[in-house]
């Protein structure tokens, strides 16, 4: 049988952390709060050889290499509804919205000859799956694959850039490695989350000062949203701490 597929605009989906390509962090920022997301890739998984082109290499201290994606996302609690979903579950910017968005439920991190399982709905979750449903995935093909190469392209073209990125912060925070170890021998992975603002001063953005003064605000009210839930302690501590960054380096000359 056909993979069948339909949004039903249930806004199941449009919760928690954003990937989002470096384009659309930079056109949205000032509506996301912003963090760069590091996921290791261990060299047996399916889709090893896309993320060493789509992110980059490291060598562990046990001469394990594993692939790392580093990606620009929305930083937001799993349970937090994205900023721009409104009351009705439709989207507030459907015209602008991420690629990430558009693309879904495909994923474009990974081949799209392993794309099938992704258009299972996750539990909870209303997408259409019924007879009904136009069928959008035949014989390992994205039929409609206009958004699922537009992100691929953006991810490829922003490569560059994250291992530029991820050489400054492995040469001026070499425990990181360490970190990326631990996630590469847990059996569930792991995230490793750092701030935009080490991303600002790596890649010398100079628009840096522009993004800063609009992030500083989100993390503030970020900061105060999550500071009396325990659960959220670690999200409330990132926020805090970034919005005193950002605000630096947003009155920096």
């Amino acid at each position: 049988m056909e993979p069948r597929f339909a949004c039903t605009a249930c806004g199941k989906c449009c919760h928690g952390l954003l990937p989002l390509t470096l384009t659309d962090a930079v056109a949205h920022a000032v509506r996301f709060p912003l963090a760069l997301v590091w996921t290791v890739v261990r060299s047996n998984a399916k889709s090893y050889d896309l993320a060493t082109r789509l992110g980059t290499s490291v060598r562990l201290p046990n001469r394990k290499t594993v692939a790392v994606l580093i990606q620009p996302t929305a930083y937001l609690p799993n349970h937090f509804p994205c900023p721009a979903l409104q009351a009705d579950n439709l989207c507030g910017i459907h015209a602008d919205k991420p690629s990430r968005c558009r693309t879904m439920p495909f994923y474009p991190y990974r081949e799209e000859k392993d794309q099938a399982d992704l258009l299972v709905p996750r539990k909870g979750w209303e997408c259409d799956v019924s007879a009904e449903a136009p069928v959008v995935y035949r014989n390992h093909a994205i039929l409609d694959r206009k958004d699922f190469d537009r992100e691929r392209a953006d991810l490829l073209e922003q490569a560059p850039v994250m291992r530029t990125y991820a050489d400054y912060v492995l040469k001026y925070m070499p425990w990181i490695v360490n970190d990326l170890a631990k996630m590469a021998a847990a059996p569930a992975g792991g995230k490793l989350v750092t701030s935009l603002s080490s991303f600002l001063t790596a890649t010398r953005r100079t628009d840096a000062r522009e993004l800063a003064a609009a992030q500083a605000p989100l993390m503030q009210a970020m900061a105060e949203r999550t500071r009396t839930d325990p659960a959220l302690a670690e999200f409330h501590k990132n926020y805090a701490g970034w919005a005193k960054e950002m605000e630096r380096l947003a009155q920096r000359g």
